[in-house]
């Protein structure tokens, strides 16, 4: 079958150190141009990666007909707007996390997808790794109990005041760019929304976002807290990060639940009501997977029109929503209804 053939939108670090070469190693993708705002650092990142086209325009890049579907690493600020032009021109889209910045925004990329029939999805690669399915498996069989309690922490030190993800107006901070994968991991397990959220935010008083965030999210069978920080933990582009359950009638604990800059195997640890202390009553090891190559493979075989698992935009609106009552609870500093 033909593979998909896709363009990049933007050179973001991501797409060249991560996104890129995974989607160049799956038979179903097949990437031939590449925009920027400059030409000179679009031809730059094509000869680099081995792109035929670059353009020097985004709109350029939406207007050749030779690309099917289209990957959008841009600003948090700036994925609307593409993303509408995107659909516009008749191109699939596969847009960075978060996909907006609000839930507003978001009901208006569902809005035109149903009026388009075209494939959106948010790329949030770790939906893709097999460790959430197994997770989800041991959850279902009970060996466990239910839910009842998930914690999540995530952390990595940038302090530079030229880095997006410290431009309030880039739509940077905390939240939007870690605290989202903590909404979607409780999400998951929970199986559920939550119907109520506080948060306790802390903002760089240079920056002026969220350095440090803490919520409580409370489902209808249980409660998920996590905190995030942009300034603590380790730095050059390392991250600590955990995420783990209790149960009712044990627990579990994801070795290495988020972010995978590169192929690795990982391991659950699952606690049965036996078990002592922090000692796992027994380890389930993943092999190394790429959930990047994943991503890209299982949303190009979306567009042939195969059946295949899809996260469709209604998932990425639940997570905004969150976020929107978590911005909520910092102004009001009480709980707020989601």
């Amino acid at each position: 079958m033909e593979p998909v053939k896709w363009g990049v939108i933007g050179t973001a670090r991501i797409a060249m150190d991560r996104v890129i070469p995974a989607m160049q190693s799956t038979p179903d993708c097949e990437i031939v141009a590449i925009a920027s705002r400059s030409e000179e650092t679009a031809r730059s990142a094509a000869s680099g990666a081995g792109i035929e086209r670059a353009y020097g325009s985004y709109q350029a890049l939406l207007d050749d007909p030779g690309i099917d579907a289209v990957y959008l690493p841009l600003p948090n600020h700036l994925h609307l707007a593409w993303c509408l032009k995107a659909l516009e021109a008749g191109k699939h889209v596969l847009c960075e996390k978060p996909i907006t910045l609000d839930a507003a925004q978001a009901t208006q990329l569902i809005a035109l997808r149903d009026r388009t029939h075209l494939v959106i999805e948010e790329a949030f690669a770790i939906r893709n790794h097999p460790q959430w399915d197994t997770l989800r498996e041991v959850l279902d069989s009970g060996e466990i109990g239910s839910p009842i309690s998930a914690q999540a922490t995530l952390a990595y030190s940038n302090l530079d005041p030229a880095d997006i993800r410290n431009r309030p107006e880039d739509g940077g901070g905390a939240l939007y760019d870690i605290g989202s994968y903590a909404i979607t991991a409780s999400r998951l397990v929970f199986d559920a929304e939550p119907w109520r959220v506080i948060a306790l935010i802390d903002r760089d008083a240079r920056f002026g976002t969220d350095r440090l965030t803490s919520a409580i999210l409370q489902f209808p069978h249980g409660h998920a807290s996590f905190s995030v920080t942009t300034q603590g933990g380790p730095a050059a582009g390392g991250s600590h990060q955990h995420f783990g359950l209790v149960c009712s009638k044990g627990w579990l604990r994801a070795e290495f639940p988020f972010a995978h800059s590169t192929p690795a195997g990982c391991r659950l640890f699952v606690g049965d009501h036996k078990s002592t202390g922090t000692h796992p009553s027994r380890e389930i090891t993943l092999p190394a997977v790429n959930q990047y190559a994943l991503q890209a493979e299982r949303f190009s075989r979306l567009v042939r029109g195969e059946k295949v698992t899809s996260f469709p935009l209604e998932t990425a609106l639940a997570n905004m929503r969150v976020i929107d009552a978590l911005f909520r609870s910092e102004q009001s500093g009480s709980w707020e209804t989601v």
